[in-house]
């Protein structure tokens, strides 16, 4: 495989559930895009693997979708399909470090050897549970895996508490690490879907960005 992709998903109780729903739905819409299976096919191997993670707080990571070789148009609508009719929850708090140990043990069990490994964090808000991000992000990155971020910009307090520092930087600073590492911030959930596209486009593509980039 070109690459092994996690998905790393926020579900905590600070993404409602329309939130929920477009974040969903954008990573539905992103991998069945004709430009993003062209992505995919013009790879060396024309073929990623792809696991998908919903997480919240310490005590909650779950891996909704196992590892699937995408491939093709057909392969690319059948992982929607599945996406779409899996079950959804919220729960409370927001541990990022905890979704990278989830995502880096997921890693270690895909059955693909792929040429780069790739964890993708996606979220609303900083780490406030669990283990500082910035411990699990080193870990990951010693082991050679590269950590990108699609943070959402959401001017809504969490639990009644605006973020220390503008999500964006929090992410370049704290969460992404490794070879070729970036972040694509989506100025909200509405524009999400732009956001996922043009991330997993340039990730299946293995060109990197600057860490500041915004986009969508």
């Amino acid at each position: 495989m070109d690459v092994a992709l996690v998905l790393a998903v926020d579900i905590s109780r600070s993404v409602d559930e329309d939130e929920a729903r477009l974040q969903r739905e954008g990573y539905r819409s992103a991998m069945t895009d004709p430009r993003l299976v062209e992505a995919i096919r013009g790879g060396m191997t024309g073929a990623i693997a792809v696991a998908y993670v919903e997480w919240a707080g310490l005590e909650y990571q779950r891996l909704v979708l196992p590892w699937t070789r995408i491939g093709n148009q057909a392969q690319a609508e059948s992982w929607a399909s599945a996406l779409a009719e899996a079950p959804r929850v919220s729960l409370s708090w927001t541990s990022i470090s905890a979704a990278i140990e989830f995502s880096r043990s997921t890693l270690a069990a895909c059955p693909f050897e792929a040429t780069r490994r790739v964890i993708d964090v996606s979220g609303d808000g900083v780490n406030n549970s669990g283990a500082p991000a910035e411990e699990a992000r080193d870990r990951a990155v010693a082991e050679g895996i590269t950590i990108n971020g699609l943070p959402i910009l959401n001017d809504r307090p969490t639990f009644g508490r605006r973020p220390p520092i503008p999500l964006d930087i929090y992410y370049r600073e704290s969460v992404i690490g490794g070879p070729g590492a970036f972040m694509i911030a989506a100025e909200n959930f509405d524009n999400f879907g732009q956001a996922v596209r043009r991330k997993l486009i340039r990730e299946i593509a293995g060109l990197s960005a600057e860490p500041g980039l915004r986009q969508a």
